[in-house]
């Protein structure tokens, strides 16, 4: 508005100093209503001019209107006149379609009116020189309403760009959003399978050692070295799993991730925590996937996990992976208590983040999770993974 009004201050002085001019010409006397209104005019269009980015519908509109009863009473523009100029512009730049549109008829017809009303005869001639100066009187106000249209539409184009600059702002915070979270979810598995299958065999190795440290001291040796190498172990897969939230510079660091080569180390693991575990390895043995690898151990492990704390003393367990044609099918049964709520929900917390964490694993690989009561009496984990990857 302050730059506006500093338009609008030269317009008011020249609107007024023609006004007050043409009143004292005696060659060309004016009545006094048209002296007042010429002066009420040269005022009122700078007053326009002020707050046409305000309300631009309103004053174009009222511009025109002005612009029509100067012409329909023939009252002289004066230096206001380019004051309509200005007005052009701000229709097409600032106001709505149909501003814009009454903008550019009035650009159009504002030479032909003012040379038909306001200009002598004897100035406008006939013919081809009244179309002349009927059209060299339009041109600057199509101008300016040709500049008004080029503002808008480049306006809008930098909005367009603003916008879709936000929007994939927006998405790429979404998705690294995503991505953190499956981070997360992918992290909180490891450190349950982790945590929950090496501290499971610690405890159950230091019930062991206290119950026979005075009558069986080797034994109980034994059971505490058992205890000092789980941790170890399970210190460096924590390890290995906070090494995701450093840089990759330093991924190099750490252990590869378990896998089916690895399964006889955890079994023979269990087997030393109390566990009576059988293992077979049917079919055709070939490498695969690193995540599918993966997700054969901490299924095995989780499940043998599960049947140390509901399985009861005297369980045992049969763990077996058939590699066949198209998939992987990996087996965990056992003879113990059979299904409890701590089974199905996969921990006595409530959460069931053991088997949510399977399921998990196995959704992420397009493999199918069957768990539930063996006819019989136990338990039984069956996972089928799809091999086409591997192929």
């Amino acid at each position: 508005m302050i730059v506006d009004s500093a338009w609008a201050l030269p317009v008011l002085m020249l609107g007024v100093l023609a006004a007050v001019e043409s009143s004292g010409m005696p060659d060309y006397p004016m009545p006094s209503w048209k002296h007042y209104t010429g002066i009420a005019v040269a005022c009122v269009v700078p007053a326009l001019m002020v707050v046409r980015r305000r309300w631009p519908d309103a004053t174009t509109a009222a511009a025109v209107a002005v612009g029509l009863g100067q012409v329909a009473f023939r009252i002289e523009p004066g230096g206001s006149s380019i004051a309509f100029l200005v007005f052009a512009y701000t229709g097409a730049a600032f106001g709505h379609a149909w501003t814009s549109r009454l903008a550019l008829a009035a650009s159009l017809v504002a030479g032909p009116l003012t040379l038909w009303r306001l200009t002598p005869p004897p100035e406008r001639g006939d013919g081809y020189k009244a179309v002349f100066l009927a059209a060299l009187m339009t041109t600057p106000f199509v101008l300016c309403w040709a500049w008004g249209r080029l503002t808008r539409v480049r306006r809008a184009y930098l909005v367009e760009l603003e916008d879709r600059a936000a929007r994939l702002e927006r998405e790429r915070d979404a998705q690294a959003q995503v991505a953190v979270a499956a981070e997360r979810a992918r992290i909180a598995r490891e450190l349950h399978d982790v945590v929950a299958h090496n501290v499971s065999v610690m405890i159950v190795q230091a019930d062991g050692a206290a119950y026979v440290l005075d009558s069986s001291p080797q034994q109980a040796k034994e059971a505490l070295g058992t205890i000092a190498s789980t941790g170890r172990q399970a210190l460096a897969e924590m390890r290995r799993l906070l090494g995701v939230l450093r840089t990759a510079d330093t991924a190099g660091e750490y252990v590869p991730q378990p896998g089916v080569e690895e399964l006889p180390e955890l079994l023979e693991q269990v087997r030393t925590a109390g566990l009576q575990v059988e293992y077979a390895a049917t079919g055709e043995v070939r490498e695969l996937p690193r995540g599918l690898e993966l997700t054969v151990y901490r299924i095995v492990q989780e499940a043998l996990t599960n049947v140390r704390k509901h399985g009861g003393p005297n369980a045992r367990a049969r763990v077996s992976v058939d590699f066949r044609d198209g998939d992987l099918e990996v087996l965990v049964e056992d003879d113990g208590r059979g299904s409890t709520h701590e089974q199905l929900t996969g921990g006595t917390d409530g959460l069931g983040h053991g088997l949510i964490g399977m399921r998990e694993r196995v959704g992420m690989v397009s493999g199918s999770l069957d768990v539930g009561p063996r006819p019989g009496g136990g338990f039984r984990i069956r996972a089928v993974l799809p091999l086409k990857a591997s192929r």
